[in-house]
């Protein structure tokens, strides 16, 4: 029975670490300037939004059988 106890009572300490609150600047500071051309600074939930390029959607779709590969030219063997 403790060899269940110990991992369940781990496992429900950390499930009760999560934070619920708004992010807030720490004291004292304050979050970066807006980006040129905008009229109000972005929140924080804004700031970390990924823009479309920091996150490219797949394009290629995954190989489902083994294929031979091509010849790549620049996988070489190492130097020494």
């Amino acid at each position: 029975m403790k060899r269940f106890a110990m991992p369940f009572a781990i496992v429900l300490l950390l499930g009760a670490c999560g934070q619920r609150a708004d992010l807030e600047p720490l004291a004292g500071e304050t979050l970066p300037p807006p980006p040129y051309g905008a009229t109000d600074p972005l929140t924080a939930d804004e700031l970390l939004e990924h823009d479309p390029q920091a996150v490219p959607e797949r394009s290629v779709e995954l190989r489902r059988e083994s294929e031979e590969r091509e010849d790549d030219p620049f996988d070489l063997p190492p130097e020494g």
